[in-house]
């Protein structure tokens, strides 16, 4: 695979009617993978090195990004899922890579602005749910 550009990795939100609108103005975007881990360690180790018990941690995601506001309508979905606590599908995108969808729920919203400078957005999701993972084609 080759290089890929940080710009064409997209956050996107379902906007109610089943269709993923781009979180517009987004300058960075990111997406973290999690597993806690189930230690089963006892006296009876071997060379007292932990052991962990196989596929017994939740998993989860959280998707981040900042960018400049514009206010734009997908913006305004998501400031409107953060207010009502409403748990929604959302969409990261990495192109020639895949597609991570699922339920997450905006956990942090903040604006900023220096007086000489844009305006700018920073935004939390956090999973609520199983995600689905599908390969580009």
């Amino acid at each position: 695979m080759a290089a890929q550009k940080g710009r064409q990795i997209l956050i996107k939100a379902d906007d109610g009617t089943g269709t993923f609108a781009t979180i517009g103005g987004m300058r960075s975007k990111s997406i973290s993978f999690n597993s806690e881990t189930v230690d089963v360690t006892d006296s009876d180790s071997a060379n007292q090195w932990r052991e962990l018990l196989e596929g017994a941690g939740i998993k989860s995601a959280s998707i981040s990004g900042s960018g400049v506001f514009k206010d734009s309508a997908s913006e305004e979905d998501v400031r409107g899922y953060f207010f009502s606590g409403a748990i929604e599908e959302y969409q990261f995108i990495i192109p020639d890579f895949g597609t991570v969808e699922g339920l997450f729920q905006v956990s942090s919203l903040e604006y900023a602005g220096e007086y000489n400078a844009e305006a700018t957005f920073s935004m939390q999701f956090e999973s609520a749910g199983e995600l689905t993972w599908t390969a580009a084609v």
